[in-house]
């Protein structure tokens, strides 16, 4: 677990001051759609006070200012922490509300020095791929616990079942792993084992499998792709959501894309113009063409 934590610690440490600019600002290269999402729910909710659970450089969060939340958050990256800080204490924050913290630790969850655990809302943003499979329903119940009765929880992962339309290196190991589980074919397959192989290597080549290319680092430090950066399931995640103590679990889909990825340069202002057009959280098309969702439930 501190292997993977230190990995990631090191992929963001160079992120802390350009990540909102890349991934929220005007050049960004999708827009945030999930954050007017988010912003619709707690106001629909009437939420006073917010976690933002791996808040990062306060992403979210800055942006939340003009909707009168109490707001509160931790990051695993001192350097995300720092810079969060800053961002909102310009803002009236206290600087107390943000700290350095792991959603692998339910103490994480607590305020430092009043253990405050009490909050209308927590979010969870850009945090699940980097949990080991083992830990999800932790930090589901982490998250669960950081909520009063009846509070909101919305977590955020990447979207497994997208691959099913990308056609690329991602596709393939949804196919192989999740669906045929080649390893279990290959415990019982005995002396066909080369023509299973062969099968097997017959249907890798229908995938361009040097797409999408692989995320490296900035300076030196491990990037996206060479850290721990797993896609979820949604339906599993619904499901591991309502058996343990949340109600009304709903998906919510975004970031979609009109054709598959490896073909927007063909037609790049039309791929990106049509792929907002889609934007609806609740079209069944997400299930397949989103490349994000969010998780929506109560605790109950």
């Amino acid at each position: 677990m501190l292997d993977v934590e230190d990995r990631v610690k090191a992929c963001y440490s160079t992120w802390g001051r350009s990540y909102y600019d890349d991934y929220y600002g005007p050049n960004a290269a999708y827009p945030p759609v999930h954050r007017e999402l988010i912003r619709r729910l707690l106001l629909q909710e009437k939420v006073v006070t917010l976690l933002d659970a791996g808040c990062g450089p306060a992403s979210l969060l800055r942006d939340l200012a003009e909707i009168g939340l109490d707001r509160y958050g931790f990051d695993l990256t001192p350097e995300m922490v720092a810079e969060a800080r800053r961002v909102l204490v310009d803002q009236g924050v206290p600087e107390a509300h943000i700290w350095q913290g792991s959603v692998l630790s339910s103490e994480s969850f607590r305020v430092p020095h009043s253990g405050f655990a009490n909050f209308d809302a927590a979010v969870c943003i850009g945090v699940f791929p980097h949990v080991p499979p083992e830990s999800d329903l932790a930090v589901l119940l982490n998250l669960r616990s950081a909520v009063r009765p009846g509070g909101l929880v919305v977590v955020e992962a990447r979207n497994q079942l997208f691959s099913l339309f990308t056609f690329n290196r991602y596709s393939c190991d949804f196919v192989v792993n999740e669906l045929i589980r080649a390893s279990d074919l290959r415990d019982k397959v005995a002396i066909d084992i080369n023509n299973l192989d062969g099968a097997l290597n017959t249907l890798q080549s229908h995938f361009r499998l040097d797409l999408p290319p692989i995320r490296t680092g900035k300076a030196g430090e491990p990037g996206y792709d060479e850290v721990l950066s797993r896609t979820h399931n949604p339906l599993v995640i619904q499901r591991l959501m309502s058996d343990n103590g949340f109600c009304d679990v709903r998906l919510l889909f975004y970031h979609y894309h009109c054709l598959p990825p490896m073909l927007a340069t063909h037609v790049p202002e039309f791929f990106r113009r049509e792929s907002l057009s889609m934007e609806n959280p609740e079209d069944w098309r997400g299930y397949f063409m989103a490349s994000a969702f969010l998780a929506v439930g109560r605790r109950t």
